[in-house]
């Protein structure tokens, strides 16, 4: 009998996270899972690492969950998780299901997504799931979606340093109506920041804002998960603007200086 696939999941919810809980009872009914999760939730935390503090683990010891919890970030978890917990490289890492969606360029802000990259940094496949909704609670969608992807992943495997970002609408599961490949949205979250004072009379500063209008961008993630598909986006992480690359490079940019710079 062949044995399972390893899987670390991750999110940046922290581990008593309900989202992260369905996601691993979904997973190991296919997979030898190992939660490698913070501590408390680590939003909005991109790919940060510690570097300037200690990151301890504790084993999970509450529920179903098998694995740890650590006072790192979410690219800690995947950074140690792989090379320090787990007996055996994982073959996938999964980081959700993350309650909002990661969608547009926005999605580089987020911890769940930054699970993932640190894995496709790693060479590892790597799936970061969000439902678009914090406040819907019915993760059968988004289960059955990463299931699904699993197994087209193992079918066809991702490139390397490659990377998927999944967004689930906040749908029962009989309602979703598919799935669609997409885009980046190029749509954004626009700032506003309330300008309050505290107690003191101190002034501090308070971050909200609204979606920037999707426009034509029917293609994208957002358009996509709005209109009741399971958006999926794939990611890399080289960022190398390639058709800028070569347009700099025939316009002569590359230059031989001989330790004097024309004026």
């Amino acid at each position: 009998m062949k044995d399972k696939v390893k899987i670390l999941l991750t999110n940046d919810d922290g581990y008593q996270a309900p989202g992260l809980e369905a996601l691993f009872n979904a997973l190991s009914t296919v997979a030898d899972v190992t939660v490698v999760a913070p501590d408390r939730e680590r939003s909005a935390i991109s790919l940060a690492i510690t570097l300037a503090d200690i990151i301890r683990v504790s084993p999970i010891e509450n529920g179903s969950l098998k694995g740890f919890h650590t006072t790192g970030t979410p690219a800690d978890c995947v950074k140690i998780g792989c090379s320090e917990l787990m007996d055996s490289r994982p073959d996938y890492i999964f980081s959700g299901i993350n309650s909002g969606s990661n969608v547009g360029l926005n999605a580089n802000y987020s911890g769940t997504v930054a699970g993932a990259v640190e894995g496709a940094m790693l060479g590892i496949p790597s799936v970061a799931v969000s439902l678009t909704s914090y406040d819907f609670h019915d993760y059968r969608g988004a289960c059955q979606a990463s299931l699904k992807i699993l197994d087209m992943i193992k079918e066809n495997p991702l490139n390397q340093f490659e990377l998927l970002n999944i967004n689930v609408p906040s749908l029962p599961l009989d309602e979703i109506k598919g799935m669609r490949i997409s885009r980046v949205s190029l749509s954004s979250f626009r700032e506003k920041f309330d300008r309050r004072t505290d107690a003191r009379d101190r002034e501090y500063f308070w971050m909200g804002g609204i979606w920037n209008e999707r426009g034509a961008d029917l293609d994208g993630d957002r358009f996509f998960s709005d209109e009741g598909y399971v958006a999926v986006t794939p990611l890399k992480v080289d960022w190398t603007a390639e058709g800028t690359l070569q347009r700099l490079r025939e316009k002569g940019w590359d230059q031989d200086w001989n330790g004097e710079i024309d004026e």
